[in-house]
């Protein structure tokens, strides 16, 4: 195996273990595939492509969840999402590589600052859930989903943290079905994201499925590893790696 291919399942072995643990599996994805020769939006469009079949599993796993809910709010949350994937996927592919390259860096600090706040943002947000929705609840809830689906199309770090608080902030006070939610809209968005990325031709393959493998073997051990490892560590060793890979980009 050669040093490059070490390089990108090793990344892709530790963002399925980080996923499955705490998140953040895409600030080793992306890296790895700049450092691999891959250009700009190529690397992040590949990058996308690894990380997604771990969505599938989420959502399966919250099934009992998502039946309990309307089915009709579950097609307008996802066609929403849908359309907000394919915009953001969109913004990227017009976006110059130069530029893209300009702005990794603030995305991937930006994305560790999210996941940082996480706990607390949720805990701040509950309250809101708890009360009462007032009017124009729906529309706020859909401006956000939109501009979280947008960003998600475009630069996936964080994602499951901003659709996670933003239903918790627009009255799904429970967490296992804002969960349930934000489960299955990360994976519509990202698969409309990697078949607008496909259609572009910036997906390597190659590259892509062998990642999306050694993802999905290090989700399963990331799985094991929750029963064993302390949360705090996790979360610590994740925004170490986010804080690490965005000061390496800035000082290219």
């Amino acid at each position: 195996m050669s040093d490059t291919w070490f390089l990108l399942l090793s990344a892709a072995l530790g963002a399925g273990a980080l996923n499955a643990l705490a998140g953040g599996g895409s600030f080793l994805t992306l890296p790895a595939l700049f450092q691999a020769g891959l250009p700009p939006i190529a690397a992040n469009a590949t990058s996308t492509v690894a990380v997604s079949p771990g969505y599938l599993g989420s959502t399966l796993g919250f099934r009992a969840e998502l039946a309990r809910m309307p089915a009709g709010l579950l097609w307008k949350d996802s066609g929403i999402c849908a359309l907000g994937g394919l915009a953001g996927a969109g913004l990227l592919l017009v976006t110059p590589a130069h530029l893209f390259v300009a702005v990794v860096p603030w995305l991937l600090l930006f994305a560790t600052a999210v996941f940082a706040a996480g706990p607390w943002l949720i805990r701040r947000l509950k309250q809101r859930a708890d009360a009462p929705p007032g009017p124009g609840a729906a529309w706020r809830r859909a401006v956000g989903l939109a501009a979280v689906s947008i960003y998600g199309g475009y630069f996936n770090g964080g994602l499951g943290i901003l659709l996670l608080a933003l239903y918790q902030a627009t009255g799904v006070s429970d967490l296992r079905e804002a969960n349930a939610l934000k489960n299955l809209n990360s994976l519509v968005l990202s698969s409309v994201s990697v078949l607008t990325f496909a259609w572009a031709g910036q997906v390597h393959w190659p590259e892509a499925l062998g990642m999306a493998v050694a993802a999905i073997v290090g989700g399963y051990l990331g799985a094991a590893l929750t029963r064993r490892l302390p949360a705090s560590w996790v979360r610590a060793f994740v925004i170490a790696t986010g804080l690490f890979m965005a000061g390496k980009f800035l000082l290219r």
